[in-house]
C-alpha cells in the first residue's frame, strides 16, 4: 500500500480555502499524513484544533467521499467547532461536506445502536439513562435486595458499575475474574446482574452501555462491523488520551481493515482516570500500530516561554510519559508570582487585590480565571467576591438539564417516547401532584406495562380516577407524537399538566423556573422537523448526550472562577491557581501514589498553568477550615519542582519551598 499523500486539487470547489496556508512545519507534516497510523502529540497551545481540521479539509480535497470520513471528539462543543472549521474551509463547494460524520464517542455508539436495535437486544426508541437516572435505579436494586446503604453507598456501587462496562466488563466477566468470595464483589455481582435486567426491562441504555453494546454489536456480528469499516475508512480522534477501554475497541475495531487512523493528544493533559480514562493508550499507540507515523507540535502560540518552562519542569518530575519540550515565539515574559498568605480568607483577599491591579490595567475581568482543585474552594472567593460587589461567574454549577423542572418535562417525553420507561414513569406519574397514594402508585407501577389500563380495582377512589386520567393523558401524547412536531408538542404538554400552575404552588423561584421550562420550549424548536416522532428523538438523544463541557458559558461579565478539570481547553490571559498545599492540591487521596495519582495530579497542575497567555498567580495558606476544624498543611511539592528562577515570591509574608 502506498503512503504517498495526494496532491491538493479541488475540482468543481474554487472557494475551499488551502488547508496548508497557514501551517508551521509539524502541523503541516501532520495535515500531509493522511495514509496509514498517525500519531500526533499536540502539546498545549500547539494549534491542535487547526491541524485536525484541516487535515480533514486536505483529505476532502483529495477527492474522498466525506462520507468515508470519521471524527471523534469528546465533547459535542469540540464537535461543533470542527464542524464549523471545516465548512468555513470546504466554504460553499456544493456537498463538499455532506456525509462527513463529525461528533462524541457516545453519540456514534447511539447512531449504531439506532440503525441495529435488534441485532443489539433492544426494541426501537430506546431510552438512553443519565447519570441521574442510573442512580435512581442502583438506588431502587440495592433497596429491594436489602443492602446496607451505609455501609455499601449505591452511589460507589453505581460508580463502580460504570467503571466496569468502561472495561468491557459485564456481570459474568466480572465474577469470572474475581470471584465472589468476599462481600463487596458478591453484594456488586447481585446489584449489577438485576440493574442490567431492570435496564433491559425499561428498554434503556445507560451512558456506558452505549459503548459497551456498540462494541458488543461488533464482535457478535463481523457484518455489521464490515459495514461501518467500508463507511469510515478514514478515522480520526481528538484527544485519544481521555480514551477508556470501550472506546479504544471501538475506534481500533473501526480502523482495522483500511488502517487508517490518525489520534490527537498529550499524555500530559491526561486527567480523566476519574471517569476511566487510560492515558497509556496514547503511550502504547506505536505497540498497537508498529508502523505508525510520530508527529509532535511542539510550538505553543498561547503562552510564554517562563509559563512553558515551569510546566515543563514541572510534569518532568512524572516517570510515565512521552518527553517533549515546549517553545514559543513569543518571548520570556513576566516571572510566576507566588504567595502564601495566613488562611484561606486572607487569600481569596489577596487574589481580588491582584485582580483588581490588573483590571485597573489592560486586563477585564473575563480576561482572568481562579482555578481550584475542588468545588468546595469557591466558598470563600465567593464570599469575599460579594462583600466587595466585585463581578465573578461560576463555571461548574447546576447544569440546565440537570435542573428539576427540565427533568420533569424532559421525563414526560421519555415516557411518550418509550412507554417502558419506568425510571421516567415514576418520576413524572405524580408531578403535578394528583393525589395518587403510595399503595396505589406501587401497584400501578408493577402493572404498568404501556398503552393498556393497569388494573387498580383495589385503589382508593381519588387514586382510581388520577391513575385513569394519567393514562388518558399517555395515551394521547403518544397519539400526538406522530402528528405535532417538538415544540408544539411540548406547549401541548405543558398545557395539559398545567405545569406552570405546579411551579407557582410548588415553587417559590416559580418565574425562575418558568424560564426555563421557556428556554426548553426555545431549544425545541430547533428540532421541528417534517417528520415529528423523529426530531423529538432527536432532541431527547441530544439532551441525552449533553455533557458538563458543552454547558454555556453564559453572557455574564466577571471573573470566571473553576475547578482546573473544568477549564481544560480554556485559555485566559491572566490565572490564579489557588490552595497548592499538600493534601488540597495534590488531593490527599494521592499523597499515597497508588495507581498512579500522583502522577495525574501533576498532570491537572500542568494543566492548570498551561491555560495562562501572559500571567500566572500561585498560592497557599498555612490554615485552612476542612470539615469544621483548622487545619495546618505544608506547601505543595509542586511548588518546590518549579525552578526558582522562573518565580518571583511575595515577600509578605515569606514562604519556605
Amino acid at each position: 500500500m502506498s503512503f504517498v499523500s495526494p496532491p491538493f486539487n479541488i475540482e468543481d470547489g474554487e472557494d475551499m480555502e488551502n488547508p496548508l496556508e497557514g501551517l508551521n512545519e509539524k502541523q503541516r507534516e501532520a495535515v500531509l499524513a493522511t495514509r496509514g497510523p498517525v500519531l500526533i502529540f499536540a502539546g498545549p497551545g500547539s494549534g491542535k484544533t487547526a491541524t485536525i481540521t484541516r487535515r480533514i479539509a486536505y483529505i476532502l480535497s483529495s477527492g474522498v467521499p466525506p462520507e468515508q470520513i470519521l471524527a471523534v471528539t469528546f465533547t459535542n462543543k469540540a464537535a461543533q467547532e470542527m464542524k464549523e472549521r471545516i465548512g468555513h474551509l470546504a466554504g460553499q463547494a456544493a456537498g463538499k461536506t455532506n456525509g462527513l460524520y463529525i461528533g462524541t464517542f457516545h453519540a456514534l455508539a447511539v447512531r449504531i445502536l439506532r440503525s441495529h436495535a435488534g441485532s443489539a437486544g433492544y426494541l426501537p426508541h430506546f431510552t438512553i439513562f443519565d447519570d441521574d437516572d442510573a442512580l435512581s435505579l442502583v438506588k431502587e436494586v440495592t433497596k429491594e435486595q436489602g443492602i446496607n446503604p451505609k455501609q455499601f453507598p449505591p452511589g460507589m456501587i453505581a460508580h463502580t458499575i460504570s467503571g466496569l462496562k468502561n472495561e468491557l466488563i459485564g456481570p459474568e466477566q466480572y465474577a469470572e475474574q474475581l470471584g465472589l468470595a468476599d462481600l463487596f464483589p458478591r453484594t456488586l455481582h447481585g446489584v449489577y446482574v438485576q440493574y442490567q435486567k431492570e435496564l433491559k426491562a425499561a428498554n434503556a441504555l445507560d451512558f456506558d452501555d452505549l459503548l459497551m453494546a456498540s462494541v458488543t454489536l461488533f464482535r457478535k456480528y463481523p457484518a455489521i462491523l464490515a459495514s461501518y469499516q467500508e463507511r469510515f475508512r478514514y478515522c480520526n480522534v481528538d484527544e485519544y488520551q481521555d480514551v477508556n477501554a470501550a472506546q479504544y475497541a471501538l475506534i481500533n475495531m473501526l480502523a482495522a481493515k483500511y488502517r487508517n487512523l490518525a489520534v490527537v493528544g498529550d499524555d500530559a493533559q491526561a486527567i480523566y482516570a476519574c471517569r476511566g480514562a487510560d492515558f497509556r493508550n496514547i503511550l502504547n499507540f506505536e505497540r498497537d500500530w508498529p508502523d505508525a507515523k510520530v508527529i509532535v507540535l511542539d510550538q505553543n502560540y498561547r503562552s510564554t516561554q517562563t509559563i512553558l518552562d515551569a510546566a515543563a519542569a514541572l510534569i518532568g518530575h512524572n516517570r510515565v510519559q512521552k518527553e517533549k519540550r515546549l517553545w514559543t515565539a513569543q518571548g520570556a515574559g513576566d516571572p510566576i508570582r507566588l504567595a502564601a498568605v495566613e488562611n484561606e480568607r486572607a487569600e481569596a483577599e489577596l487574589v481580588l487585590e491582584q485582580i483588581r491591579e490588573l483590571t485597573a490595567g489592560s486586563y477585564a475581568p473575563r480576561d482572568i480565571a481562579i482555578l481550584y482543585r475542588t468545588n468546595a474552594q469557591s466558598r470563600m472567593l465567593e464570599q469575599v467576591f460579594l462583600e466587595h460587589h466585585f463581578p465573578y461567574v461560576i463555571v461548574g454549577g447546576l447544569r440546565f438539564y440537570q435542573r428539576k423542572e427540565v427533568k420533569d418535562i424532559i421525563a414526560y417525553l421519555r415516557l411518550a417516547m418509550n412507554p417502558r420507561d419506568l425510571v421516567s414513569l415514576k418520576r413524572i406519574i405524580n408531578v403535578p401532584s394528583c393525589g395518587i397514594g403510595k399503595v396505589a402508585l406501587l401497584k400501578f407501577l408493577s402493572e404498568y406495562l404501556g398503552t393498556e389500563v393497569p388494573r387498580h380495582a383495589r385503589a382508593p377512589r381519588k387514586s382510581h380516577e388520577a391513575l385513569t386520567a394519567f393514562d388518558r393523558l399517555m395515551q394521547d401524547l403518544r397519539g400526538r407524537i406522530k402528528e405535532e412536531r417538538a415544540s408544539s408538542f411540548v406547549r401541548h404538554l405543558l398545557k395539559t399538566i398545567r405545569y406552570r400552575e405546579y411551579l407557582n404552588d410548588a415553587s417559590e423561584k416559580s418565574e425562575e423556573r418558568w424560564e426555563n421550562i421557556e428556554e426548553l420550549v426555545s431549544l425545541a424548536k430547533n428540532y421541528d422537523e417534517p417528520d415529528p416522532p423523529a426530531g423529538l428523538e432527536k432532541l431527547l438523544e441530544d439532551v441525552a448526550l449533553m455533557s458538563e463541557e458543552d454547558i454555556s458559558e453564559g453572557k455574564q461579565e466577571g471573573v470566571t472562577m473553576m475547578t482546573i478539570h473544568a477549564a481544560k481547553g480554556l485559555e485566559f490571559r491572566a490565572v490564579f491557581i489557588v490552595g497548592l498545599e499538600e493534601g488540597m492540591f495534590p488531593h490527599a487521596r494521592a499523597l499515597t501514589d497508588i495507581g498512579g495519582e500522583l502522577e495525574e495530579e501533576r498532570r491537572l497542575c500542568y494543566v492548570a498553568l498551561t491555560r495562562a497567555k501572559e500571567k500566572v498567580f500561585l498560592s497557599l495558606a498555612a490554615t485552612r477550615t476542612r470539615f469544621g476544624s483548622t487545619q495546618a498543611n505544608p506547601p505543595s511539592r509542586f511548588l518546590g519542582e518549579i525552578p526558582e528562577c522562573l518565580l518571583e515570591v511575595d515577600e509578605e509574608p515569606t514562604i519556605h519551598l
